[in-house]
């Protein structure tokens, strides 16, 4: 169902691409939005448990969409370096494949804002961020159950590597 990358000597390995879902801090998901146009949203998120994880408001465009589409992409760009004088970039991204929820289970709510919360406010006290985290009632938690993932970066970064 899902295409093989063309240039497969591109291809990220499993680690590679966890790096860059670590280190990156935004992503764009992808939907199908209204009237069937394409919904592409920068957010962040963090890759935990096998999944990605972000918060949203309770209703708007995204969770519409993700509600009446549960199919959705997600890319991340890691890097993305411009060299100028080689008409290239040294680049490594990652694009996700899954169905998006809106999480119900109390356990997982709180553990991927937990995530979250470390993830962007790791250097505040833990108390500081247990205290912001029991405030969020207005705000879903969504996961995207991943079906696919591919990483893919520059030729250079490939040849650098042999």
């Amino acid at each position: 169902m899902f295409r093989k990358m063309i240039r497969e000597k591109q291809l990220m390995s499993a680690d590679a691409i966890a790096a860059v879902l670590a280190g990156a801090t935004s992503g764009v998901l992808a939907c199908s939005g209204d009237g069937d146009y394409p919904y592409a949203v920068p957010l962040s998120y963090v890759h935990f448990n096998g999944k990605i994880y972000f918060h949203s408001a309770k209703g708007g465009h995204k969770i519409d969409a993700i509600k009446k589409h549960p199919r959705v992409s997600f890319a991340v760009i890691g890097e993305d370096t411009v060299v100028g004088a080689a008409y290239t970039s040294f680049f490594r991204s990652v694009i996700a494949f899954g169905q998006a929820r809106i999480v119900q289970d109390e356990a997982e709510r709180l553990a991927a804002f937990r995530a979250l919360a470390e993830k962007y406010s790791g250097d505040q006290p833990e108390a500081s961020r247990e205290k912001v985290i029991a405030r969020c009632t207005q705000a879903d938690i969504i996961a995207i159950d991943l079906e696919h993932i591919t990483g893919k970066q520059a030729a250079g970064y490939v040849r650098e590597q042999r």
